[in-house]
């Protein structure tokens, strides 16, 4: 009988990765997913995904720590080989972060760090140490954001993190190919979660506005962007390689 794909989602607890986690599972892939604070939120998901049929394990992380990085990849290795006997895994999607809105002109250098070290750095690296855990065949997918094609006020750094990360996926796709890995970006539009306090949820004014300046009409859920994740964890999506696909139900066309 075939072992089941695993995949590994940073920030997997909450919002949009959460739904990437349920979603992942729906496809029959088991799922490792961590989780900043709040480790109840993690269970949660974890007690979901098993009442599917699939395998999942929490493990606390920050992504904005490369320090800790070789203690967070000898943990779940070591899971993986209690749990299926190996070490590796199948997929890798980067989706931790954190939001930061302030204008170019008033953002601090601690502020600059901060968002450098988790969205762009911290996916480096933490791909960088993962691979040799990664089996070959495998995907890695990373989420960038509609804020990397367009520019709203408050996003300079945010925004100019995940240009790095597209970039940088271009060149994942090239130099992984002879191991078969493929490497993809999602970018979600602006989505109704809790992320930057619930922004785009629960601000009206701000959720009015995405709506009109999208095609479909109103602003994104994260129901719109997990499936688009595990789509691309499977068979079917085995020669999409070194794309930017945006999630945004026609953002500022």
């Amino acid at each position: 009988m075939a072992k089941n794909k695993i995949a590994l989602v940073t920030g997997g607890s909450r919002g949009l990765g959460r739904n990437m986690a349920i979603n992942l599972a729906k496809k029959g892939i088991d799922v490792l997913l961590t989780y900043h604070s709040n480790k109840e939120e993690a269970d949660h998901v974890v007690s979901t995904i098993q009442a599917l049929g699939q395998h999942a394990a929490a493990f606390q992380f920050d992504a904005g720590n490369t320090k800790s990085f070789d203690q967070f990849i000898a943990q779940i290795t070591d899971h993986l080989k209690e749990q299926t006997g190996q070490s590796n895994f199948d997929f890798l999607i980067n989706n931790a972060g954190t939001a930061l809105y302030a204008p170019f002109m008033d953002t601090t250098e601690e502020q600059f760090d901060a968002v450098y070290n988790i969205h762009y750095k911290g996916v480096f690296f933490l791909t960088q140490k993962a691979l040799p855990f990664i089996n070959d065949g495998g995907r890695i997918i990373n989420i960038s954001s509609g804020l990397a094609r367009f520019a709203f006020p408050g996003s300079s750094a945010y925004g100019s993190m995940k240009g790095a990360v597209e970039v940088l996926t271009r060149y994942l796709a090239k130099e992984l190919g002879p191991r078969g890995i493929a490497a993809n970006v999602v970018a979600p539009g602006a989505i109704e979660t809790d992320f930057g306090g619930g922004h785009v949820r629960d601000n009206k004014d701000t959720n009015a506005h995405i709506a009109s300046v999208t095609a479909l009409g109103r602003a994104g859920v994260p129901d719109d962007i997990g499936g688009v994740v595990a789509f691309l964890c499977t068979e079917e999506a085995r020669w999409i390689n070194g794309q930017r696909i945006e999630v945004s139900g026609g953002m500022n066309l």
